[in-house]
């Protein structure tokens, strides 16, 4: 499920699916590298889970996971530190007319997605999913 936020009734454009997309990939190429030479990002594996663009295209919002959970603060702060050199990196891969600036927030989906399973575990929501207990 994505996070787009889009004024459009419609949703995202295909051009801003696209831009979104070009931009994870770079991202993820250049991290999985190890090009960002900072000691909160040495040994950890950061995963870009999604990246989002504006309805402008001149902002991308990356989600990122740090793989174990640990130091996610630091990491985050890292890659906000570094956006400008990152946003320069992603560019030299990509043909788009425009550079647009990159904003780094944690993904919380599996949070949710866990948060949601424990709900589900419980024995009152277990009842009331159960359609041998539906009223008449």
């Amino acid at each position: 499920m994505s996070r787009r936020a889009s004024s459009s009734p419609r949703g995202p454009s295909q051009r801003q699916l696209r831009v979104g997309e070009l931009v994870r990939r770079q991202l993820t190429d250049i991290l999985i590298r190890g090009e960002l030479h900072d000691p909160a990002l040495a040994g950890v594996s950061v995963v870009v889970s999604e990246a989002v663009s504006s309805n402008d295209l001149k902002t991308v919002t990356a989600y990122v996971s740090v793989l174990g959970g640990k130091d996610q603060e630091a990491v985050l702060k890292a890659l906000r530190v570094r956006s400008k050199a990152l946003r320069h990196e992603v560019m030299n891969g990509l043909n788009l007319k425009f550079a647009p600036a990159l904003k780094f927030e944690l993904d919380r989906s599996f949070d949710r997605m866990d948060e949601t399973r424990r709900m589900f575990s419980d024995p009152k929501v277990a009842q009331d999913l159960d359609p041998a207990h539906e009223d008449d």
